[in-house]
């Protein structure tokens, strides 16, 4: 790996990206330690060709040492690169549209449709050819590269790259438990123990919290602030909220009642098993039995959260494209703002500047105990230079562990019936979902053809 941190080589596949990449490229704006060439590799050549004007654009106003090109040959985006990001929509929204909304036919609800559930083991089909040949091409042409997976369904995505190179250096990033951090610091002011203090002026770092489990159904048995245990206060924190739900500032700037959530199945998860739940709501929600939260709408919003329709998904990139295009013509300025993820934090940590203890996605190795090596978890992991080391947990308690095993078993199954190209097995896999077993057997054969037919096309 290169060590000059000032000639660094980025790929970033997906570089059209409205979403990570325009992340990543603000962020990029307030840093000074680092500095080289972003390649922007993405399907939609005119949408890479819009993030490096807008990139350049910036990184001019602000004196960054970043340079962004497209590249239209994954070969050459790839190659000599010392971070790979990846972060892709497997197919578009009309197979998501698929994916989320099929379902609902037989009386089968989710609210977001892509890490699990029949969605998100459609959605997976989808998605292991793709990472299977990004694997295959990060093997061939940048094999000492660290890469940085944001692509859904997480654990499914960083499980396939290991699978087809297993010598990559790769992890799953995803900043569910950043929010549940800050509502923990809301907790900690509200009871009191930080007098004189609001939770805004309370970095989410200083929460410290020892994460298990897996992507979108993680958990914390250890929370403290400075000196302080949190557990206890955050028990009282979901007596006083569990029946009302808790609203927070952080959740009315949200963008979308889609997006909202009063935090009760997050307290009620923590009822029933003494663990904080630390994703959030709408997708804890589709890892638990659906007659739980997930009935139909009503139940959803009973608990306070809702599901989200990929209609508005389509609404939302429509004016991205608009922003977008302000920003090329420069009717539009984007403003540059740091966003709390960790990504360049965990590239400057991989390069020796500084440590960093954060939750990352990584094959099990001993980390999380009662658990199949090799699949995918998260947890928390330590970074230096080279390195991610991930810290070894307690594991789940036997009732969450034995929630959490269905999931990880599905995975694995939808994995090998992906790359084996082998709908039958893959069918096996879908009967074998909890919200797939509430209906019979013919309905879900029936599903699982109308949504195979409609999305995948690598089989």
């Amino acid at each position: 790996m290169n060590t000059d941190p000032k000639n660094l080589k980025i790929c970033f596949i997906g570089g059209g990206s409205r979403n990570w990449a325009w992340v990543f490229i603000k962020d990029l704006c307030f840093e000074k330690d680092i500095a080289g060439v972003i390649y922007l590799y993405d399907i939609d050549i005119d949408a890479a060709q819009a993030n490096e004007e807008l990139g350049n654009k910036l990184m001019k106003a602000h004196n960054g040492g970043w340079t962004f090109k497209t590249e239209a040959s994954l070969e050459k985006a790839l190659s000599g690169s010392d971070f790979i990001f990846i972060s892709i929509l497997p197919g578009d929204f009309k197979e998501m549209a698929v994916d989320v909304h099929g379902p609902e036919q037989y009386g089968i609800y989710q609210s977001v449709g892509d890490s699990t559930g029949p969605g998100g083991l459609n959605r997976a089909l989808r998605t292991v050819p793709m990472y299977e040949e990004i694997a295959q091409s990060v093997e061939k042409w940048a094999p000492s590269a660290w890469v940085l997976n944001y692509t859904n369904p997480m654990s499914v995505c960083t499980r396939t790259l290991y699978r087809i190179f297993p010598g990559i250096k790769a992890f799953g990033c995803c900043h569910e438990v950043f929010s549940t951090q800050k509502l923990l610091a809301q907790a900690a002011v509200r009871a009191g123990i930080a007098a004189g203090i609001n939770a805004a002026s309370i970095k989410r770092e200083e929460i410290i919290t020892n994460v298990v489990g897996i992507n979108h159904f993680t958990w914390i048995d250890q929370a403290s602030w400075k000196h302080i245990d949190l557990f206890p206060i955050y028990g009282k924190f979901v007596e006083e909220f569990a029946e009302t739900g808790y609203s927070s500032s952080n959740n009315e700037k949200k963008p979308s009642i889609h997006f909202t959530s009063g935090e009760r199945v997050k307290m009620d998860l923590f009822r029933r098993y003494g663990l904080i739940a630390a994703a959030g709501d709408r997708h804890l929600a589709e890892f638990c039995p659906p007659q739980w939260y997930l009935k139909n709408p009503d139940t959803a919003a009973a608990w306070k959260f809702y599901l989200t329709p990929v209609s508005w998904r389509i609404e939302q990139r429509e004016e991205l494209k608009k922003k977008s295009k302000a920003y090329r013509d420069g009717t539009q300025t984007m403003i540059a703002e740091h966003s709390g993820e960790e990504g360049i934090r965990q590239i400057k940590a991989l390069l020796g500047m500084g440590s960093l203890v954060t939750n990352v996605n990584l094959p099990n190795r001993g980390q999380m105990p009662g658990f199949p090596a090799e699949a995918v978890v998260e947890t928390n992991a330590v970074f230096g230079r080279d390195s991610v080391q991930p810290v070894i947990t307690r594991g789940l308690p036997n009732p969450l562990r034995n929630l959490t095993m269905q999931h990880v078993e599905n995975q694995e199954g939808i994995i090998e019936a992906a790359l084996q190209r082998d709908l039958e097995a893959a069918f096996k896999v879908f009967l074998n979902d909890p919200m797939v077993r509430t209906i019979s057997r013919e309905d879900a054969r029936r599903l699982f053809n109308h949504m195979t037919e409609k999305t995948i096309s690598a089989f």
